[in-house]
């Protein structure tokens, strides 16, 4: 989605990082984020005894905060006290500190100075400060007093001994911790600043007002004139989706001033931030501003993630959903050639939004958590929170210990592998997952086919949001994932040549609308003999929102062999794919595939091309074909959305056989199934991580090449066998030599 002009602008920060924390967060007392206690100084004794626990389990940092309205009362009259305070503790016990910045928490005297900084809705409803959501960073008085807070900050921080790095925002988007219920249909930011900000993007792009004209049937005749569509028409949305890729290239650079604030006064720290819910999960018509995280991500050092597998009520959140978000964290936490991801939040305790409270958590749910997180290459996590929230609609959730300080179970199990991770920190920093065999492409364009209007329902801060577009990402990895198949997410606006290249299998879920640019890395990618799979309406519209004269479109009907016939929406349940192609075990002609809300009937126009499953009318639903050294099927409906929806044996036995239509070769086998493996490769060693997620204990065993000298990590003990009997929710961990 966000324009490539500016997607690559910015420059690569530093990859490296020589400390791995492993923190809780604490703010001194039992003040929640990002409200601080008061008197700090008076209370550092009371203080102490907090730290000295936290490391007496195992952890080696705390992740502190400050908020710019406590830190800056009055303009350039800075409170610094609590962050001095915990420091001091810190360097006096032995811990470091990574500092979280709260900058939509804003002190008063801003909106004093600057009367026109208000956030501003579609509607022209300004949005007046109640803690939050603070004033736009857009406005440059603004932008100047916030840069400034940071590098005071980090003038106060550099040299310090116990000082380790920082998280600058917490969960980005462009109006954040605030809601404003009285506005309908809210969507931010339309203020004067913002508005002349995107004309500026919008020249730089287009190059002249004709041009902008021609792409969004408009007849401005200045630039003054220009501004973002409030509403949805029948005649274009090209509008829209430039605004929304304006507000994802816009947040990145909002983060990439603040790093360089900070960088420029502290360059030996270790810069961060994280996504409250990843792209996987939340769609970019979210009304907050969504952040893409792969631009996000080449802002800082790492990029990461909040991770609440029980947030705060009975949601979707199970095995293959947390498995999911870490593999898509993953993913752009290593991509080109970037140095891994942080967990910024990892829910410590039960969660609560006032009357909703989730499930427990359990020691149990920690140990597979965290081990989970450190499995895909992890680089620090961070728990929320050490005390439970003793304020706001969050009250008593999400507390590592009791709100009256007892220390819990599930305390001294992270504890314990925070102190294994310390233990063996340069292996940690070291480790980063092997490429996997299978690509998805993750297109945030999938969003946008109708614009405004198919604007998706908002459901939380990590997207419960019931929509196909997330369902056709998560439904292939459901199906693979119990077979310990990797899973890498590709970007699509980051498809160069080659960058495919190694991959046996790549799979392009609800592919409807697609950047032109995407069209020949893709065609390259199968002349030069990849397995693509390719779902319905492929190349539908481009990224202006343009119809393709024939789809598959943009010239990828060559390359599947085949063009849409006619379409049709269907019911629920109802859009079925016989297939009749032999030679796919363990998918026998006859099998029932579940499709989901489009059966496009196809038509093979190749040579080469051959059906290879029908509709239940007859139509030709899937069509297999050869382009270059490579090979192709293209599929008449969505199932990866389907299998996602209602999983099914014969739409895991699909899947299945694409593995071995595209040579796709397991790294290690694994047995029983309900035992998931994974490894981490590090200065010539390999870390293999397993879980047993069934109910009862199992003898799991693992079968892999290039075994000479095992150890178990958590024990120093060595291994003579890849099989051992593990309880229900235990982790094994091996260090590796070959």
């Amino acid at each position: 989605m966000a324009a490539r002009h500016l997607l690559f602008f910015f420059a690569l920060p530093a990859l490296g990082a020589d400390f791995f924390p492993m923190s809780v967060w604490y703010g001194g007392g039992k003040a929640r984020a990002p409200m601080l206690a008061p008197q700090a100084r008076a209370n550092k004794e009371v203080w102490r005894k907090d730290l000295r626990q936290i490391k007496a389990l195992g952890f080696n940092t705390v992740r502190t905060w400050l908020d710019w309205a406590t830190g800056e009362p009055r303009a350039a009259q800075y409170q610094f006290e609590n962050l001095d305070v915990i420091l001091e503790l810190a360097q006096e016990e032995g811990l470091k500190v990574f500092l979280q910045m709260y900058m939509d928490s804003a002190p008063a005297w801003v909106g004093r100075q600057y009367p026109d900084s208000l956030f501003v809705s579609a509607s022209g409803a300004a949005v007046k400060p109640e803690s939050s959501p603070g004033y736009c960073l857009d406005h440059p008085g603004v932008r100047k007093a916030d840069l400034a807070f940071y590098g005071a900050v980090a003038q106060r921080v550099k040299g310090h001994p116990a000082f380790a790095g920082w998280d600058l925002w917490s969960e980005p988007h462009v109006i954040n911790w605030a809601n404003p219920t009285y506005i309908p249909n809210p969507e931010f930011c339309f203020c004067p600043h913002t508005l002349a900000k995107f004309r500026a993007w919008l020249r730089r792009k287009y190059g002249s007002i004709g041009k902008l004209n021609q792409a969004w049937y408009r007849t401005y005749e200045t630039w003054e004139e220009v501004e973002p569509g409030r509403m949805s028409t029948i005649l274009s949305f090209t509008d829209y989706i430039d605004w929304k890729a304006f507000l994802a290239d816009k947040l990145g650079e909002d983060l990439r001033d603040r790093y360089n604030a900070v960088k420029q006064v502290v360059p030996q720290s270790t810069v961060t931030s994280h996504a409250a819910g990843v792209g996987l999960f939340a769609s970019p018509h979210h009304w907050e501003g969504q952040a893409d995280d792969w631009t996000m991500a080449r802002q800082v050092d790492f990029y990461g993630t909040s991770f609440y597998p029980k947030h705060s009520a009975f949601v979707d959140r199970d095995l293959p959903w947390r498995a999911a978000l870490l593999d898509f964290t993953r993913s752009f936490g290593f991509a080109g050639g970037r140095g891994g991801f942080y967990i910024g939040e990892l829910q410590a305790g039960f969660g609560t939004i006032a009357l909703n409270v989730s499930p427990t958590v359990t020691p149990a749910d920690l140990r597979i958590w965290t081990w989970s997180a450190l499995a895909r290459g992890a680089k620090g996590i961070h728990y929320y929170a050490w005390y439970p929230m003793s304020t706001g609609y969050e009250s008593g959730g999400f507390g590592m210990i009791h709100l009256d300080g007892t220390i819990t179970e599930r305390a001294r199990i992270a504890g314990a592998i925070a102190r294994t991770v310390d233990r063996h920190q340069n292996l940690f920093l070291a480790a980063r997952p092997p490429r996997a065999q299978i690509a998805v492409i993750y297109n945030p364009l999938a969003h946008f086919v109708g614009g405004r209007q198919r604007a998706a329902v908002y459901g939380g801060p990590q997207g419960e949001v019931i929509g196909i577009e997330r369902d056709s990402l998560l439904g292939i990895h459901r199906a693979l994932f119990p077979r310990n198949v990797p899973v890498d997410y590709v970007h699509i606006d980051h498809l160069e040549p080659g960058t495919l290249q190694g991959y046996k299998l790549v799979y392009l879920p609800y592919p409807l609308m697609l950047p032109e640019a995407a069209a020949a890395p893709l065609r390259n990618y199968v002349e030069q003999g990849g397995a693509l799979v390719a779902e319905a309406r492929l190349g539908w519209s481009n990224e202006r929102g343009v119809a393709a004269n024939r789809i598959p479109g943009m010239g990828l009907d060559e390359v599947m062999g085949a063009r849409e016939r006619d379409v049709q929406t269907v019911q629920a349940q109802t859009a079925v794919l016989e297939w009749t192609a032999a030679g796919f075990a363990p998918l026998p002609p006859g099998a029932r595939i579940p499709g989901r809300w489009y059966e496009e009937a196809l038509e093979p126009s190749h040579v080469n091309a051959r059906v290879a499953a029908r509709f239940p009318g007859g139509a030709p639903a899937a069509v297999l074909s050869n382009f270059g050294q490579g090979k192709t099927l293209l599929l008449g409906s969505y199932v990866s959305a389907a299998y996602q929806a209602k999983p099914t044996q014969e739409g895991e036995q699909f899947f299945a056989a694409l593995l071995g239509w595209a040579n796709v070769t397991p790294p290690l086998t694994v047995t029983p199934e309900g035992v998931e493996a994974r490894l981490l490769e590090a200065a010539g060693s390999r870390l293999l991580f397993v879980f047993n997620h069934r109910p009862e204990a199992v003898t799991a065993a693992i079968e892999m090449p290039g075994m000479t000298k095992a150890e178990d990590l958590l024990t120093g003990e060595p291994v003579s066998s890849l099989r051992r009997e593990l309880a229900s929710s235990d982790v094994w961990v091996v260090k590796l030599t070959p």
